[in-house]
């Protein structure tokens, strides 16, 4: 009997019709787009948690988040960006491994079976006397003949396939991108320590009529703000020059000057210029 390559065929095709690219790139895809959702995660906690959006300009500003300690004896105030003393979550997968088995099985069997039998029949009866008078004997034959043959066959087949992967991802909290960690170091280089009360600064206590002050003042956030800067009685027109605010002393009546700013009050002495004897 010739061999049957039959089964042998139908692994084959069962290998080839596995969906390779649907069963490994599957979870490759899902990783890809679970590392997307991590890094969106990552850029919403920046958003909504270090970053305020000015309502006026609608420009983004960081989270500073201060508090008061003592220092030297005073109460000073401290200003640290939120984003550089909360861990930022950046969630990176490190390794992937998928582990694929496929079983594929295929089986034929073939049986055959051939009967033949044979018998005579005549197909009429015999009969004979012998002997005379009492002793004698009657005999009957009967011949026939017939031929049979039978023949039986039995083909089955058995084919199966199975394929099993495992899957095992390994995630972790992965090191910040350089611009991120950049971003983190200027934030933690613009930590200062402010005095809760604002401070208040002048060129000079004493100035000569015609002269220019020059006062700086940053509030208790450790921002200038040199709009804030006025004179108690009005009496001082201040115009405002980058970080200060500056006025020059021309054709002021000599004497004390209190110039304020939030909560800080600085007296300011302006003496009439000494007219040179002659």
């Amino acid at each position: 009997m010739a061999i049957d390559t039959a089964p042998s065929q139908v692994a084959t095709n069962a290998l080839q019709a596995i969906p390779f690219g649907s069963i490994i790139g599957g979870p490759l895809k899902a990783c890809i787009e679970a590392q997307a959702m991590a890094a969106q995660t990552s850029w919403q906690f920046i958003q909504e948690v270090g970053l305020n959006t000015n309502p006026e300009t609608g420009e983004k500003e960081a989270v500073n988040v201060s508090f008061q300690f003592m220092q030297n004896g005073r109460m000073a105030q401290l200003n640290v960006p939120l984003l550089t003393i909360v861990p930022i979550p950046y969630i990176a997968i490190h390794n992937i491994d998928i582990n694929f088995k496929a079983n594929i099985s295929a089986s034929s069997s073939s049986v055959s079976e051939q009967t033949s039998s044979e018998s005579v029949d005549a197909g009429a009866d015999i009969a004979a006397k012998i002997g005379w008078g009492p002793f004698s004997v009657q005999a009957n034959m009967r011949a026939n003949y017939s031929s049979k043959k039978d023949s039986k066959a039995t083909q089955s087949s058995q084919y199966s396939v199975e394929y099993t992967m495992d899957v095992a991802v390994k995630a972790g909290q992965d090191n910040m991108p350089a611009g991120l960690a950049k971003v983190l170091e200027l934030l933690g280089s613009s930590m200062d320590v402010c005095d809760p009360k604002g401070t208040l600064e002048v060129n000079a206590l004493k100035l000569k009529a015609g002269e220019k002050l020059i006062a700086t003042y940053k509030n208790k956030d450790g921002l200038f703000a040199p709009n804030e800067i006025k004179s108690a009685d009005g009496n001082l027109n201040f115009k405002v020059e980058g970080d200060s605010a500056t006025v020059l002393l021309d054709n002021v009546p000599s004497g004390e000057y209190q110039i304020i700013a939030g909560e800080r009050t600085i007296t300011v002495k302006v003496e009439a210029t000494e007219t040179p004897k002659v």
